[in-house]
């Protein structure tokens, strides 16, 4: 049985790191592409023929690249194709949710308290949006509607909205934070591998034959491209969300998650300006941080108070001696202790969530912080309420925080 836990750990522990890896691969190779695309000089006239030039210097040495606006007079033989890393972050990807969200659905994809939902059934919605999600997107986009860019991404924007309303309405706010992040991504991907790529074998194609390719080919893999630039940021934020209780499990939730796509339109508006020479837009950088300010509010304002509890800066024993300490223990013992302990006696787990234990009167001071924000605060833990710790515990946690912490 250890080991047969100790193995599945592990092997989630190299999924999650092959997903780093190939997430950087391809937000890496994008991010270059699109730089390179919008600051290339335009206003040359090459003996090559190509519609573009830029000189770059990197690690020692001196590249000059060149852009066709449809191709050279001859294809080499040895094209490289940009495909791999979007396929293989999205596949690892998805293997991910499957060994963490689907395989341990009743920790972190079901909560009763939202909707007290079957794991097979929470597991059925989750695919079928992902699906969903790519199908209407590509339709809205080869439609009539699509043909305006901008009416296209506001669109666009307000389905992002209502997935992450209709996530927070059926999942943990955990997976929720996720999902919206997996159906994104899921649309990034799939532009690579239905849209992107399959116009760029037509170009070819035509090309090795002698035919003039369709310009519309290219018109539309850009449009399909643009998008996943601008969707880059947000998906990233989700996706690390889930380490951040304040995002995911406050009662505001789903309208954070639809501010952090706009500041991920923000950001890269000012690197998309300033690469393509049209100056610094530095009216961005404001807007993103009142969209932040913003989220940091939203994600305490059901518990706002005009004086914020401050950092707690003493010992221990300033918690321990709070008033309602007393009570906090006991709810700790019966709410949390059965999994935060040297030996957890829930079944599955061998050892206490990120080394926290919470058996004793010094533990549980030590860990006020943490307590606070992860079950006072917030309803992150525990993880779907599994040892139904109600909502009058919530407030006595947070009422002895805020008593140690306001003078």
């Amino acid at each position: 049985m250890y080991d047969l836990a100790a193995f599945s750990a592990w092997i989630e522990f190299a999924v999650r790191w092959l997903h780093v890896i190939t997430a950087i691969a391809w937000i890496g190779s994008s991010f270059y592409f699109i730089a390179l695309d919008l600051g290339l000089h335009r206003d040359r006239n090459l003996a090559s023929g190509a519609g573009g030039e830029e000189w770059q210097v990197h690690g020692g040495g001196f590249y000059h690249v060149q852009k066709y606006l449809v191709a050279p007079a001859q294809m080499p033989d040895d094209l490289v194709w940009f495909k791999w890393e979007s396929y293989s972050t999205w596949l690892s990807g998805f293997a991910l949710l499957v060994l963490v969200y689907y395989l341990g659905a009743e920790f972190y994809l079901v909560d009763p308290a939202v909707a007290d939902l079957a794991v097979w059934q929470a597991v059925a919605i989750s695919l079928g949006s992902l699906g969903f999600g790519w199908i209407a997107y590509d339709r809205i986009c080869k439609s009539r509607f699509g043909n305006d860019s901008t009416r296209l991404m506001l669109l666009l924007y307000v389905i992002l909205v209502g997935m992450a309303y209709f996530y927070t309405s059926v999942f943990s706010g955990r997976a929720a934070l996720l999902h919206l992040g997996a159906f994104t991504a899921t649309i990034m991907s799939a532009n690579v591998f239905f849209i992107i790529m399959p116009n760029q074998r037509i170009v070819v194609a035509d090309l090795k034959a002698g035919r003039v390719p369709d310009a519309k080919y290219g018109r539309i893999a850009k449009q399909r491209s643009t998008h996943n630039n601008y969707l880059t940021l947000p998906v990233i934020f989700l996706m690390l969300s889930n380490h951040y209780p304040l995002a995911f499990a406050s009662e505001a939730n789903w309208i954070i998650a639809s501010l952090v796509f706009l500041m991920g339109v923000t950001i890269r508006h000012y690197f998309n300006a300033m690469h393509a020479r049209q100056g610094s837009k530095h009216w961005t950088w404001l807007a993103t941080t009142l969209i932040f300010i913003a989220i940091i509010w939203l994600s305490t304002a059901p518990m706002f108070r005009a004086a914020e509890p401050q950092e707690a800066q003493g010992a221990a024993l300033r918690f321990a001696q709070a008033e309602g300490f007393d009570q906090v223990h006991d709810i700790v013992l019966g709410r949390c202790s059965m999994c935060h302990a040297a030996e957890p006696a829930w079944d599955g787990l061998l050892w206490p969530p990120k080394g926290v234990r919470l058996e004793t009167e010094h533990q549980i001071a030590m860990a006020a912080r943490q307590i606070y924000l992860q079950a006072g605060l917030t309803h992150a833990m525990p993880p779907a309420n599994l040892s139904y710790m109600r909502a009058e515990e919530r407030a006595q946690i947070v009422a002895w925080y805020r008593a140690a912490t306001a003078n």
